[in-house]
């Protein structure tokens, strides 16, 4: 699958083409160096971080960190020396928070006891939004199978800091694709950033959905944030796209963006009719028709990077979504390839700047008087 873009630069000759299919090449050379380093989960530094609250019953300071410090030392280590082209073009502002093994490690460990402390003597319960209010009345589930779970206890971090970002990789891949992408928002203040490793083995789209909602409550109860963003490559846009909208995760995730994600589909999926992720990337696919359904009072704000040489979308406008309920933004960077998305200076700018928006749809204006999805949906940006 990963072959498919450089065969794509025969069918399609071009110098720019050329250009990007190199970049591609090194983007992947660096990117197989990296690829053990993404294949544990990180559910397990999770549970040991549990683990180890409920054993400290004593309260600490509220800071918090969901990364795995072992993983992530070893993927920046492996990423200075093999992926040295492949730079953020963003810096750190003074002030913000480092990021090394010890201070990592650090962190983690502070947020072990401020876990306990946190959920030792203190209750609260999440009040009900007018926009919950809203969808309970229209007879639309408000949150899926989430909404039935107990509400997870606020931490000081709710409402003072950014929600937690949960990234999601494409087709045979894994977390080790957004390794500079953490870096980037660890730098920028992100604090609570995770990712979800899901297997090649998948077959279907819905049950890769339905995993990814555990996880988000997962995350949602370690956190204390009823809320949380998730960045999805490739097939996992599709993914989180398809978990927001059909199982009703739209209660969850505040901000979606996805970056190179199919969601018209892809005639290039014909090529490879074998495996069932893939057919189900087809532009008549069922999942693809089910996306395309009404989705009313959907309250997640989507925001999705195509790029014009993405040679893995065919057509490359295919990856914009176009859906009358939603609330959406679609962002053209140019002359980016599409294993270039998670590690692209550019793109890793744009998603900074939508996750901080109080309305990445319209980030030049915080609210829309009178606003509807479709007149949002119509707004387009462009970055060279």
């Amino acid at each position: 699958m990963k072959a498919l873009p450089f065969l794509c630069c025969l069918i399609r000759p071009s110098a720019a083409m050329l250009r990007v299919t190199v970049w591609e090449l090194a983007v992947l050379a660096g990117h197989l160096l990296l690829y053990p380093t993404g294949v544990s989960q990180e559910q397990a530094a999770a549970a040991a971080a549990r683990a180890g609250a409920a054993a400290d019953p004593a309260g600490g300071s509220p800071t918090h960190s969901t990364t795995d410090p072992t993983a992530d030392s070893a993927a920046d280590s492996v990423a200075g020396s093999a992926t040295g082209a492949v730079r953020d073009a963003g810096r750190s502002p003074s002030g913000s928070t480092k990021t090394g093994p010890k201070a990592t490690a650090a962190r983690t460990g502070t947020k072990t006891r401020a876990h306990a402390g946190a959920s030792a003597g203190r209750s609260h319960v999440w009040p009900q939004t007018a926009q919950d209010a809203g969808a309970a009345g229209s007879g639309r589930p408000a949150a899926g199978a989430g909404d039935s779970l107990p509400a997870p206890a606020m931490l000081p971090t709710e409402g003072r800091s950014h929600p937690p970002v949960l990234l999601l990789h494409g087709f045979i891949d894994n977390r080790s694709v957004f390794v500079l992408l953490r870096r980037s928002l660890r730098r920028h203040g992100w604090c609570h950033l995770e990712a979800l490793n899901y297997s090649p083995l998948t077959c279907d789209i819905r049950k890769a959905a339905e995993l990814l909602g555990r996880h988000v409550e997962d995350v949602c109860a370690r956190t204390g944030h009823r809320r949380i963003d998730l960045v999805g490559h490739s097939l996992g846009g599709l993914i989180a796209r398809y978990y927001v909208q059909r199982l009703g995760g739209d209660a969850r995730i505040r901000t979606l963006v996805t970056l190179g994600t199919p969601h018209g589909g892809t005639r290039l999926a014909s090529l490879l009719p074998a495996h069932p992720l893939v057919r189900q990337m087809r532009t008549d696919s069922d999942v693809i028709k089910e996306l395309a359904r009404p989705a009313p009072n959907c309250r997640t704000s989507f925001v999705c990077f195509w790029s014009d040489l993405d040679q893995m979308m065919v057509p490359t406008e295919t990856a914009q979504i176009n859906h009358a309920d939603l609330r959406h933004r679609n962002i053209h960077v140019s002359g980016v390839g599409h294993l270039a998305f998670p590690v692209n200076g550019t793109v890793a700018a744009g998603i900074r700047e939508a996750l901080a928006s109080a309305d990445p749809t319209n980030p030049d204006r915080s609210e829309n008087p009178g606003g509807t999805a479709g007149e949002i949906a119509s707004d387009q940006a462009s970055v060279a």
